[in-house]
Parts: C-alpha cells; sequence; structure tokens
C-alpha cells in the first residue's frame, strides 16, 4: 500500500501542472541589474548579496594571508 502513495507523488511533483506554478522572473531581474542607478552589479541582488561579497572578500583575505604565511615558514630553514 505504501508503494501507490509514494509513486503518485512522484507523479505530482513531476508532472507538468507543477512547472506552470513557476513565475517567471527573469524580465524583472533584468530592470533591476540593468538599471543605471550607481551601484555595481555585484551588489544589486540585496542584502544577500551585500553579505555573500563580504564573506567572499574575506575568506580571500584570509585565504592571501594564509599562503603568504606559508610561503614564509617554508622559505627559513629549520634550526635542528
Amino acid at each position: 500500500m505504501l508503494a501507490p502513495r509514494v509513486s503518485q507523488a512522484l507523479i505530482r511533483s513531476f508532472s507538468s501542472t507543477a512547472r506552470n506554478r513557476l513565475k517567471n522572473r527573469v524580465p524583472e531581474k533584468q530592470k533591476l541589474f540593468q538599471e543605471d542607478n550607481g551601484i555595481p552589479v555585484y551588489l544589486k541582488g540585496g542584502v544577500v548579496d551585500h553579505i555573500l561579497y563580504r564573506v567572499t572578500m574575506g575568506l580571500c583575505l584570509g585565504g592571501t594571508a594564509y599562503g603568504v604565511y606559508c610561503l614564509a615558514w617554508a622559505s627559513f630553514p629549520r634550526n635542528k
């Protein structure tokens, strides 16, 4: 009895009517990103873009600092 319910759920989730529920938001995004308001394109998405930008820059700076540290550590011989 459990198998028919599962298969019906799968059929419903992948049917063509499920695809019709999604709204095409491409024109809205095009207006947002093509607007000339002085904001860089990588920050036009709002708060989420600001957070992702800051986290990415922090990770890049941290990785660069760690890479420089590793190069400096490897360039000096160890005393035995």
